[in-house]
């Protein structure tokens, strides 16, 4: 049963949710149709400015890198495991191509205050107002290895969001 959580109770195994778990990220406008999915792995979730936040970065190459741009919000969807197949899926085919969501079979509901969606099959939802973003640099890495995760120099662009609104499962996202 999902029901809104106080941002202060949120709670997540953090590194999990984005390595194991994975989050669907959402942008767009649910009304109007035009929004974009794709399966993230690397995010965070913090404090920044003394505001609640979901970090997500986009490479420049992914379809859902225009809604990103064109769009103030975004959603942040986690599923239980039986839904592991669409969320690769996913993360895998470009909306630019196919209609992947229809395709998942899942469900697109409308967000309580972003006009982005999230999915009725999550058992997470987390609505985001972005508030900064920052193009990664090069030459900022420090270590060698990262620079290794871009053979095509597509580095991402990183998107802090306020986190303004959470819906969940709250004998698994609360404390």
């Amino acid at each position: 049963m999902k029901t809104e959580i106080d941002i202060q109770k949120f709670s997540t195994r953090a590194f999990n949710i984005w390595d194991k778990t994975w989050l669907l990220l959402t942008c767009g406008n649910h009304e109007t149709g035009d929004f974009n999915s794709m399966t993230v792995a690397w995010g965070s979730f913090g404090n920044m400015w003394n505001f609640p936040l979901a970090l997500v970065v986009v490479r420049p190459t992914r379809y859902t890198y225009e809604f990103i741009n064109k769009y103030d919000s975004f959603t942040l969807c986690a599923f239980p495991e039986e839904f592991r197949d669409q969320l690769n899926f996913l993360g895998t085919v470009s909306g630019r191509d196919r209609e992947k969501i229809a395709e998942s079979k899942l469900t697109p509901a409308s967000s309580a205050i972003v006009s982005a969606p999230g999915f009725e099959e999550a058992d997470l939802w987390i609505e985001c107002k972005k508030m900064y973003w920052q193009d990664f640099d090069p030459k900022h890495f420090i270590i060698p290895e990262i620079e290794s995760r871009y053979p095509n120099k597509d580095y991402h662009r990183m998107i802090f969001g306020k986190i303004v609104k959470v819906v969940a499962d709250e004998n698994k996202y609360a404390s």
